[in-house]
Parts: C-alpha cells; sequence; structure tokens
C-alpha cells in the first residue's frame, strides 16, 4: 500500500501556506513532468505545494528545493506546485492503483489552441500523483502518464470545459523499483485501466468542487482557480 500523504503548512510572508508531503518508506521508481524531480528514477519523497495565484518566481525549482530542505527531506524527490488548497486533494482507489489529485481550472486551455501565444504561468494547476503497486517497465511507466493525461482530459470533457487541461498541469507516476516488470500502461492494461478510470473520478471530482466554489489556497474566490 502506497504512504498516505501528511498536510502540512509553512509560513511565507506571514502566512501559513500548505502542502502535501509523501515520505516513502523506501525508494520508489518515478516517472514524471514536475518542475523538480521530473524524469524518470528512483525518488524517495514527494510534495505538492500551495501557491498564491499571483506566483511568479522564476525559479520553481529552487523554490521547491528550499521547501524540501525546510522539511528535512534529503535524496532525490518529486516537487509540484499549484494555485489550489491542497487540503482539497481528492484520493481515489480502483483494483489497487491509488491516485491523488488537486485540480485547479482557472485557467483551462486547449493544448493545440492554433490562437495561443506565449506561456500562461498562471497556477491553477491540475497535479495528479498515481501509485501502481507492480514494478512498470520502462516504456509501461511512460505510456501510464499519457493515460493519466488522456483520463483527465476526458473529465474535463465530461465537466463541460473545451479544454485539455492547463498551462502548467504534471503528472507523477510511481512504482516499486523491484519486481517482475508490467508491460503496458495504456488505458487497457492490467494498471492503465483501473488507473484511467480513477484518475477520471478524482479530476471529475475535484474539477467540480473547483469550478463551484472557486477555491484558491487561501479560500478567497478567485474564478474557479
Amino acid at each position: 500500500m502506497f504512504a498516505e500523504p501528511s498536510l502540512t503548512h509553512r509560513r511565507e510572508d506571514g502566512l501559513d501556506v500548505p502542502l502535501l508531503l509523501w515520505r516513502f518508506p523506501e525508494p520508489l521508481l518515478a516517472a514524471s513532468s514536475a518542475v523538480l524531480g521530473g524524469g524518470a528514477g528512483p525518488r524517495e519523497w514527494l510534495i505538492n505545494a500551495s501557491v498564491a495565484m499571483s506566483y511568479a518566481r522564476p525559479d520553481p525549482d529552487t523554490h521547491l528545493a528550499e521547501l524540501a530542505t525546510g522539511l528535512g527531506l534529503t535524496g532525490p524527490g518529486v516537487g509540484l506546485l499549484t494555485g489550489v488548497d491542497v487540503a482539497d486533494v481528492v484520493a481515489t482507489d480502483e483494483d489497487g492503483v491509488q491516485v491523488y489529485a488537486t485540480v485547479g481550472l482557472g485557467a483551462p486551455i486547449l493544448a493545440a489552441d492554433p490562437a495561443a501565444v506565449g506561456f500562461d504561468h498562471q497556477p491553477g494547476t491540475v497535479n495528479i500523483v498515481v501509485w501502481a503497486p507492480q514494478r512498470l517497465s520502462d516504456g509501461a511507466l511512460i505510456n501510464m502518464v499519457a493515460t493519466a493525461t488522456e483520463a483527465k482530459s476526458q473529465a474535463l470533457a465530461d465537466l463541460g470545459l473545451a479544454a485539455t487541461g492547463t498551462a502548467t498541469d504534471a503528472v507523477c507516476v510511481l512504482c516499486p523499483l523491484d519486481g517482475p516488470p508490467a508491460a503496458y500502461g495504456g488505458p487497457r492494461s492490467r494498471w492503465g485501466a483501473p488507473m484511467a478510470r480513477a484518475v477520471h473520478r478524482a479530476v471529475l471530482t475535484g474539477g467540480a468542487t473547483n469550478l463551484a466554489t472557486g477555491r484558491s489556497w487561501s479560500g478567497r474566490a478567485a474564478s474557479g482557480r
């Protein structure tokens, strides 16, 4: 069973800002698009930290590394940021796969929008953390990231949004380092299928709440972010 995250806070600019922290009992294999600890390899911890919707630091990786140091974390880990309150994390599970999603939809986009210009730095962000209980092959690990993204986009369509996500979404898929590897991670594979359903359910639930309440990390209405 994957370790549950703890909800903690950090003091910044006179405010208590929340973050989710996973300390893995043993190193896990990860594939992630995270700004800190992205790529593939062993990871020992993961944090998902709330930031203000006005967040504009040009060095989020350095910021996350500072947060990790402040928490006493050492070794390689994964760091995520979002403009929503991470206390609103949605946890789902299906057939041994566990999913945790923080869903901010204040700045939804279409990935292939021909009218898009430049990069949107708004940190509303959909962050998805996945745990699969079997070691995944290198290809399956990357395929699981793609499958999670497909399931997220399906959920956004079901929410009535003409969007594939936001400009700052991130995914992290984790599995054991050892054991016989599963070869596939697509939406009809042994672990990809239940993961897709769990991701879809988490994003659908979290997205509906975010669109209805507009909660940012501070609890202030922020146009659905």
